[in-house]
């Protein structure tokens, strides 16, 4: 048995795209994932450049995948993702041990660029190439009852902190039959909760089969009348695209969960306005109070940068205050560091390190507190959660998650069958990554059918 170890770095879109990697290289080759490196036929690293010194890790990883080629010289080694986008051809001078590299456009090129590696010298394939990418993957399998489904790729607001539209592309959307008939497909092989994936994914415009173009909104209301779909997410979004149309799917469908993360990133004009975001913090507040109009009981989660060029102590202190009102459910919080080829690496990065490792404990220890009360205020609340696995430390507990993305791990009456089923817990605990539950109710399990219809719309 031939096998390919897959290391995964950054966003969900990642972890998507390496996983249909892993179907199409089973497909293509017979390759079957394995968790470690050491016996591996391929190796490959599906990179990300979001964060500081992005190639500097790949390439120490990547020191470390030689060892195994070392001692095993049929190996092959192959890098991908946004860093392969971005560096091309320089990870083969700096690496020359390196076979293939492709970027997030070509990952359909992998299976050619492996028997072209095989035959020659290396390939490198990075281009962008939009559709062509999803026309050649194989359809997707489930890997339990929860599953990403990517709906579109690559972003067109140029966020002058940003690399995603130098290392995927403009924004591009998948045609909406093709993504109903994966969810479909996915539903058939027993998913209960699908998260639609995009790196502006409120910005979905899918062609249908008549040639009208349809947005996220729409999108979820078919998706929502697939049956044994129990559930809807979606990230992330950006706060200029989000319309009144999607505010108001919060409002009428049930399986649209009572969450969603939007990305604000400061709580200051001044800097919001060098970060070209498009929005004030106005108008993103405006957004939050409709859409809790909408959802009453929504939680929200955001990222901030902290530290970017220019910020000063009243603008940080401005970010405090907007925590302090909106009382975000959950922050993802980063210092800021230059991207190379993005407009804000031109500005100088003029806020020392100090400060902005000072500000960013800060901000974390607040949005902490922020989250333990809201945690600590479920306890007692009973929740319907999606059991997705037997929780990690044993026990004979199961684990699910609530709809503001918590877990709830809880004795396991009926074991493993009961995963893949909704379920009413009652929350009598929360830990500190974690809620502690008991269970209530369970749903009777929904019967797997590979043959669903797409009908017009559940109404």
């Amino acid at each position: 048995m031939r096998t390919v170890y897959i290391k995964t770095y950054g966003c969900q879109m990642n972890e998507y795209d390496s996983s249909r990697l892993a179907d199409l290289l089973h497909e293509s080759h017979g390759l079957v994932r394995v968790p470690e490196p050491d016996a591996a036929d391929v190796l490959l690293i599906n990179s990300c450049s979001i964060r500081e010194k992005a190639s500097e890790k790949l390439f120490s990883d990547l020191g470390r995948l030689q060892e195994w080629k070392t001692l095993r010289p049929h190996v092959l080694i192959g890098v991908g993702g946004c860093v392969a986008s971005q560096e091309g051809e320089d990870i083969r001078r700096r690496a020359p041990y390196v076979d293939l590299v492709f970027g997030p456009q070509t990952l359909h090129k992998v299976p050619d660029l492996l028997n072209a590696a095989r035959r020659t010298a290396a390939a490198v394939d990075v281009r962008f190439v939009e559709m062509e990418k999803f026309d050649n993957l194989p359809m997707p399998r489930a890997e339990g009852p929860r599953a990403f489904l990517s709906i579109m790729e690559g972003c067109s607001k140029y966020c002058s902190f940003c690399v995603v539209p130098y290392t995927r592309g403009n924004e591009f959307s998948r045609p909406f039959d093709d993504v109903l008939a994966e969810a479909a497909l996915l539903a058939g092989q027993g998913v209960r909760e699908i998260t639609l994936l995009g790196q502006n994914v409120n910005a979905y415009q899918g062609r249908r089969h008549d040639g009208r173009m349809a947005d996220l909104a729409e999108l979820l209301e078919y998706l929502s009348c697939i049956e044994g779909i129990g559930r809807l997410r979606f990230t992330t979004s950006h706060p200029l695209v989000f319309g009144d149309r999607l505010i108001g799917a919060f409002a009428h469908l049930d399986k649209l969960v009572g969450h969603l993360h939007l990305p604000v990133q400061s709580g200051s004009n001044a800097v919001l306005e060098r970060m070209k975001r498009g929005h004030s913090v106005e108008e993103y507040k405006a957004k939050i109070a409709r859409l809790r109009l909408a959802r009453r009981d929504i939680s929200v989660s955001t990222d901030f940068i902290v530290g970017f060029p220019g910020e000063t102590e009243d603008d940080f202190e401005a970010t405090m205050a907007l925590i302090d009102e909106m009382r975000f459910d959950l922050s993802y919080s980063f210092a800021y560091s230059p991207r190379p080829g993005t407009p804000a690496a031109a500005l100088a990065d003029d806020v020392p390190r100090a400060v902005k490792e000072e500000r960013l404990a800060r901000l974390q220890a607040v949005n902490l507190a922020h989250a333990r009360h809201i945690s600590e205020g479920m306890v007692g609340t009973t929740q319907r959660i999606l059991i997705d696995r037997e929780a990690p430390r044993g026990r004979g507990d199961l684990s699910g998650r609530t709809e503001n993305n918590r877990v709830v791990n809880f004795p396991g009456e009926g074991g493993s069958a009961l995963v893949g089923r909704f379920a009413t817990v009652r929350i009598v605990e929360a830990r500190p990554n974690s809620l502690r539950g008991e269970l209530v109710d369970r749903e009777d399990p929904v019967r797997p059918s590979l043959d669903y219809t797409l009908t017009e719309r559940c109404s």
